[in-house]
């Protein structure tokens, strides 16, 4: 009997297969790509350097590779333990991809390579194409271009929510366009980090301006206004109190879910110090506290309860926050880190449950000290808006973790800045010459435009930066007496005389950007301000932050259909992106650079064959 086990142990031996993915023509990583074992419905990501590593039993004999555009390639596993793989791009396949909400089916049959948009096998495949009709999205018109004669200041609350980029890459990922709703342009300059110098002093971030032509337009200039939050070491950050709060109802059943954030959530865990402390609160058809308040030190004891956690039931997210709230307040930490941590797909159906239900049971604890920030997770069933509503309400972050690179991205190389806040209510106002200016646009930040009294109120909320977090913000500006088709009068009124705003002034000045902020434990803003001069340089001089971020504007201009997306162009977005990749130490650029070329061949295979 002793000897059967062990031969029948000896059978199911597994072992570590690692390698990186190739392009066979230009022989560079290719981030994303799926693997999959032959026979399973085990289904992993390469990171974004294209690195593998996945674990297989002795009798599991084929791992499968798939990426949009390539052929699917079939690698027979044999005794070595290292596995690099080149694929071959495939054009024919991008047409006979079926694009949701933009193009007809071509084609009755998949081929194998995107059998993901069948619902039945979606789950095994991280619902990469899943039917996407019961996702919800909250998106503004969008920014106009303005008459400074008439409206010379624009203000907006800084966004350091990042879900929009890495949602688009879960999109593109499985062979479709993100809805045109989904693309939030801020959201997706704002997933990279930019070199930009911190603050010196006691001042908790900097500004930096830069300013050029829009490469979609180049008549027309283009701003950008960097804001960098300063850095702070690990051992000097303040001891947290956090709670996890964790959807565990039947929805996160999915392999991209539940799994997914029990992987994310470990990541965390591994970053504690011992003066941090963790609570763990779920909720299905109920809210239950599974792991009172506990030391960062006892890290087994933590992630076993983490391992033991399954998804069953309906959703009681109302319930979960206000048990989570009550447990971080039991544990408040004085000058300390007290968050709440959210990990769900939004997908709340019992108790409160609308978003506007979830805003007032936020702000109603916003004086409570406590913080909450978001993690979105799955397919088919997220509730963007409702996860958006959250954070933004309860001085929090959103991301969306579609693969564990993007969990590690969240939980540890921006740890600082997912958790610790450094600055709150962070708020900009722009006045605009208009002896200079003959229209702007403010690029994105539709979900987060304020009046212009609101700059000035301390009791209107802005958005909250943490450790290290960078904030971009772009302005596509139209010259003073520049011909355009953007700029329309109207008839003088009837019943009253409009006084004309003078436009002469000598001075060189474009804009004048002013911006608020908070201490984390203060209640008074302090203001800084800086002035840019109409003094453009050349596109090719600007830094490499950025040619990237514009890239990245015209892309969600493209994505997004915008009214004023003008020249915008796949060739030269990308084009641009590559020369300004820079260091790219995490490849995130170079993923970019490979999701845009993705995202053209998917456009180009939605738009009617001519007869």
């Amino acid at each position: 009997m002793l000897f059967l086990s062990l031969a029948g142990f000896r059978n199911s031996e597994a072992k570590t297969i690692s390698g990186t993915v190739y392009d066979h023509d230009d022989r560079k990583p290719i981030p994303g790509v799926s693997i999959s074992i032959e026979g399973t419905h085990l289904h992993f990501n390469a990171d974004a350097n294209g690195h593998y590593s996945v674990v297989v039993a002795d009798n599991q004999k084929v791992l499968i590779f798939s990426f949009i555009g390539y052929n699917n390639q079939r690698v027979k596993i044999g005794s070595s333990n290292q596995i690099d793989v080149w694929l071959m791009a495939s054009r024919q396949m991008l047409k006979e991809i079926v694009v949701t909400g933009y193009a007809i089916q071509r084609k009755q049959s998949m081929t194998s390579s995107f059998t993901t948009l069948n619902p039945k096998t979606s789950a095994a495949w991280g619902n990469y194409g899943a039917n996407t009709d019961s996702e919800s999205y909250k998106k503004n018109p969008e920014n106009k271009f303005i008459d400074p004669k008439t409206s010379p200041l624009s203000t907006f609350a800084a966004d350091v929510d990042a879900a929009s980029y890495s949602n688009f890459r879960r999109f593109i990922n499985g062979g479709q366009l993100p809805p045109k709703d989904a693309v939030k342009i801020e959201e997706m300059i704002n997933y990279f980090q930019y070199d930009l110098a911190g603050p010196k002093n006691k001042v908790p971030v900097a500004i930096h301006t830069e300013l050029s032509c829009a490469p979609w337009s180049p008549a027309h200039r283009l701003l950008r206004i960097g804001i960098k939050a300063k850095s702070i070491k690990t051992d000097q950050l303040p001891s947290s109190n956090l709670v996890f709060l964790l959807d565990v109802s039947g929805s996160m059943s999915d392999v991209n879910k539940l799994p997914l954030v029990k992987a994310a959530m470990k990541l965390l865990v591994d970053q504690l110090r011992p003066i941090d402390h963790i609570a763990i609160v779920t909720y299905a058809d109920g809210a239950g506290l599974k792991l009172a308040s506990t030391s960062g030190n006892q890290k087994t004891k933590i992630k076993n309860v983490i391992d033991d956690l399954q998804a069953s039931g309906s959703t009681a997210g109302g319930e979960g926050i206000k048990m989570a709230y009550r447990i971080a307040k039991e544990n408040y930490i004085k000058n300390g880190n007290n968050r709440i941590i959210l990990a769900t797909d939004g997908d709340f159906n019992v108790g409160a449950s609308s978003d506007e239900d979830m805003e007032q049971m936020i702000i109603k604890e916003n004086s409570s000290g406590i913080s909450i920030s978001v993690l979105g997770f799955g397919m088919g069933n997220l509730k963007d808006s409702k996860m958006n509503a959250i954070a933004d309400k309860g001085h929090g972050n959103y991301a969306y973790i579609d693969n564990i690179t993007e969990a590690r991205k969240a939980m540890v190389t921006e740890f600082g800045a997912t958790l610790f806040t450094v600055a709150k209510d962070v708020k900009i106002q722009v006045e605009f010459n208009p002896a200079k200016v003959q229209a702007y646009r403010l690029i994105g930040y539709e979900n987060h435009l304020m009046e212009k009294e609101d700059f000035n109120n301390d009791k209107k909320l802005g958005s909250d930066m943490g450790v290290g977090h960078t904030v971009t913000a772009l302005y596509e500006i139209i010259p003073a007496g520049l011909k355009d088709d953007y700029s329309f009068s109207v008839d003088p009124l009837k019943y009253q005389k409009t006084e004309k705003a003078s436009t002469t002034n000598s001075s060189s000045e474009l804009v004048t950007i002013k911006f608020r902020y908070k201490t984390p434990d203060g209640e008074k803003s302090a203001m800084e301000k800086v002035s840019v001069n109409d003094t453009p340089v050349p596109i090719l001089d600007t830094s490499d932050d950025f040619r990237f971020a514009s890239a990245v504007a015209e892309l969600g201009q493209i994505l997004s259909d915008s009214a004023y997306k003008q020249h915008s162009d796949f060739e030269n977005l990308i084009s641009r992106a590559k020369a300004a990749k820079g260091k790219d130490e995490e490849g995130y650029r170079a993923e970019f650079i490979n999701l845009a070329k993705n995202a053209r061949e998917i456009l180009k295979s939605s738009e009617p064959e001519a007869k």
